[in-house]
């Protein structure tokens, strides 16, 4: 190869390259390039042409152009109107700029140009051009961007560095790998180059056409699909089947995207949809599915109702739906307070416990309208399958969310008032603990992330507030026990049954019998008459029926005797009601021997209970009658072993035991009877029965006793208190532990009562029995 220096102008070329051989007309705006070009038309017409690194550049400088280019012939000129010049240029020879002469006018540069020699190609070079060839022609067919007039000019060419040039300028190359080509001195390195550059396109050329197959393929499955679709829908169509599968599927869709979920379930959800949407409509677990998903949309996951925090309105309401219940109201009252305050306080977990007929549930009913929020009740009297609280698994036949999830659908919002009716009353069996299962339920720490059988997803209750109602405590399980707030509601005492009959339940029973006031007017003297002897009960259920019975039989007087208005009073009761059913006052009539009246708290509210002692000659048999619990029949074995300890202090013959039978009995047998709290009562009527001396009538006792005689203290005094002003007792024993509890009862019947407190069982006979005759 030889080299020669010439000084020549240099034409910067943009975005584009000029091999040796290469024909091709240019056009020329920039000011100092036409300039160069007027330069060589005066001379020999060469000028050299290097491409520009940069194509926005106007007016490069030397280190913003390439220093390889290529001397070319310009062949012709033409000047176009628009002041541009259009030039057809050849290349010849490969230039390298060794250094820039003039930068102001026009660019001229020293340039050192390569002339080639002609030599005869090698067998390697033969090798190599003739594998180059074959590329070529395979990638001109892939490709389709180069033309089959070119692939047999190129086949015709024999000098390999001419060769090599023609098949660079065709190829679709990048700038840069042109340069890089045209920079390469050696063919055998050209020819080299080329063939690893056809190479890496064949590669790109092969995945483009895989990538075009499976795009077309794809295009052609979803346009298949579409096309059958339509065709479904017209078969649909005539069948008479208006929206079908595909129909339903989109407006289970809608829903979905309408909803405001949490993210996770609206995931879910789409994606058993799209499960849904894929299987056979006539599948067993297509209808599955399809319940399945309407339960995710029917649930509220997001949506609450707004508390009204109106502290006074509420008191309003509560007054208004009831009587009495003071540390009720009270509690709701404070709950809403603080909701008030800071409107994040969770959901309390309230349990109403008492004796039915009290106003539980309708209790419950008013605290969602004093909140202005849902309400919703589920009893759980006999639940004994874990799956009614936390729901079956969907792989069962007829599974189904549990009773929690099934009642947030009824009540639409998440945070409504979820009343949890005689919560007491769950058993447990081989089906699993249902107590257990609400422990996650009612727990305000646990339950933001409740978890269903059925629905899989957490949900949360955080914001329910629950309230829960039982008749006896006893028997809820401690750790469930342990999560409630219990708020005792003891029965109702004579005035306020009255009152309630009056306010309430009377009307409502008139309301509902089609009376007004101007067709009957009863009396409070009958209401008191039929609180008295025709009820006996903690609350006024057995009281409403009552009513009921007077409005119905007035109804039938009006009707048929065609009277316009019935006036009950407490002697006209009698007829519509027939005889009193109860005694009102259980109290003795007279001092008796042996005979105590007892006071019991059972799951109905509190009641009296006589007890009777007999003593006949015989060999010191004990007996226990009256269907006793085993607490009980302990307590009468204590009281007779603290008789005969003490039997010297109480006058009585220290073999008695030895000598004589002693029957305790409690009556109405038929009625288990058991509880700690009848071991002073008993003790009393033994030695009321042993000495002789008469016990006072006007006395009712409670409290259970140790072997020494000391007094413990009992449970529902407040009960306890209302039966015996009931039953017209004037006077009751209680232990002094209990002084406390004086507090909760109502004013109207310790008012009546007198209470003496006592600590040991001395006191208790000096109180209770009178004077050794």
């Amino acid at each position: 190869m030889v080299e020669n220096k010439r000084q020549i102008p240099l034409l910067p070329l943009r975005g584009l390259l000029v091999f040796p051989s290469m024909v091709l007309h240019l056009d020329v705006g920039r000011q100092k390039s036409v300039q160069a070009i007027e330069k060589v038309m005066e001379e020999d017409q060469q000028i050299l042409l290097a491409t520009q690194k940069e194509i926005s550049i106007d007016d490069p400088t030397e280190e913003e152009i390439y220093r390889v280019g290529t001397l070319a012939k310009v062949k012709n000129l033409l000047k176009l109107p628009n002041g541009t010049v259009r030039i057809h240029v050849e290349g010849l020879k490969r230039a390298r700029i060794e250094k820039y002469l003039e930068m102001d006018e026009y660019l001229y540069v020293e340039a050192v140009i390569e002339d080639e020699e002609d030599v005869s190609p090698t067998t390697e070079l033969q090798a190599l051009m003739r594998n180059l060839l074959t590329m070529f022609e395979q990638y001109t067919k892939v490709s389709k961007k180069v033309s089959a007039e070119t692939v047999t000019i190129v086949k015709d060419i024999q000098d390999p560095s001419r060769f090599a040039d023609v098949i660079s300028a065709n190829l679709p190359l990048k700038l840069a790998q042109k340069q890089t080509l045209l920079e390469l001195t050696s063919v055998e390195d050209r020819l080299l180059q080329l063939i690893e550059i056809l190479n890496n396109e064949q590669e790109v050329l092969g995945l483009e056409k895989k990538i075009g197959q499976r795009v077309k393929k794809s295009m052609e499955k979803t346009q298949k699909e579409y096309y059958l679709r339509e065709q479904l829908k017209a078969i649909q169509k005539e069948l008479g089947d208006k929206e079908g599968r595909s129909g339903e599927v989109s407006t289970l869709r809608e829903k979905i995207e309408e909803l405001d979920m949490p993210e996770n379930i609206k995931e879910k959800a789409l994606k058993e949809l799209d499960r849904f949407e894929k299987m056979p409509a006539n599948s067993a677990e297509s209808s599955v599915l399809r319940t399945y998903l309407d339960w995710l949309i029917q649930l509220p996951w997001t949506f609450e109702t707004e508390d009204q925090l109106d502290v006074i309105r509420a008191e309003e309401i509560l007054n208004e739906d009831h009587h009495g219940l003071e540390k009720v109201k009270e509690r709701v009252l404070e709950y809403l307070a603080v909701q008030q305050l800071t409107r994040e306080l969770k959901g309390p977990i309230l349990c109403l416990a008492g004796p039915p007929g009290v106003g539980k549930t309708s209790l419950a009913k008013s605290i969602a309208r004093s909140l202005n929020r849902k309400f919703v009740r589920i009893s759980l009297g006999g639940v004994r399958d874990e799956a009614e609280i936390r729901g079956h698994r969907r792989t069962y036949v007829g599974a189904m969310p549990g009773r929690v999830i099934q009642g947030m659908k009824k009540a639409g919002s998440i945070n409504p008032v979820f009343l949890l009716d005689e919560i007491d009353k769950m058993a447990n069996d081989f089906r699993g603990d249902p107590s257990a299962a609400l422990l996650e339920v009612l727990d305000p720490e646990q339950n933001n992330t409740f978890s269903d059988h059925y629905i899989e997803e957490a949900y949360d209750l955080s914001k329910v507030m629950f309230v829960t109602t039982a008749n006896n405590i006893g028997t809820i399980p401690g750790p469930l026990l342990d999560r409630m707030e219990i708020i005792s509601i003891a029965g109702y005492t004579e005035v306020e049954k009255i009152e309630i009959a009056k306010d309430y339940l009377l009307p409502k029973q008139m309301k509902d019998h089609g009376l007004t006031k101007g067709m009957l007017q009863v009396k409070d003297e009958a209401i008191q008459k039929v609180v008295r002897y025709y009820t006996r009960e903690a609350g006024v259920r057995s009281l409403e029926r009552q009513m009921a019975t007077l409005c119905r039989k007035t109804a039938k007087r009006i009707v048929s005797q065609e009277k316009k208005r019935v006036v009950l009073t407490a002697k006209t009761v009698e007829d519509l009601l027939g005889k009193p059913r109860f005694r009102y006052g259980m109290a003795e009539e007279e001092d008796q021997v042996g005979a105590v009246t007892g006071l019991a708290y059972t799951s109905a509210g509190g009641d009296t209970l006589s007890i009777e002692v007999s003593v006949a000659p015989g060999k010191g048999k004990l007996t226990l009658t009256g269907q006793l619990g085993d607490v009980m029949k302990e307590s009468a074995q204590a009281a007779f072993s603290y008789i005969r300890s003490r039997s010297g202090d109480l006058n009585i013959d220290p073999n008695f035991n030895e000598k004589n039978d002693i029957h305790i009995h409690v009556p109405e047998g038929a009625t288990p009877k058991d509880g700690p709290s009848a071991g002073i009562t008993m003790a009393t009527a033994l030695v009321s029965a042993l000495t002789g001396r008469k016990v006072k009538k006007e006395v009712g006792m409670t409290g259970e006793m140790t072997l020494r005689g000391r007094v413990l203290p009992i449970g529902g005094l407040k009960e306890k208190s209302m039966s015996a002003h009931r039953a017209g007792l004037r006077t009751i024993i209680i232990p002094k532990d209990n002084e406390k509890d004086l507090e909760d009862v109502p004013d109207s019947v310790r008012s009546d009562l007198t209470y003496i407190l006592v600590s040991h069982l001395d006191e208790v006979l000096e109180h209770a029995l009178g004077e050794m005759e």
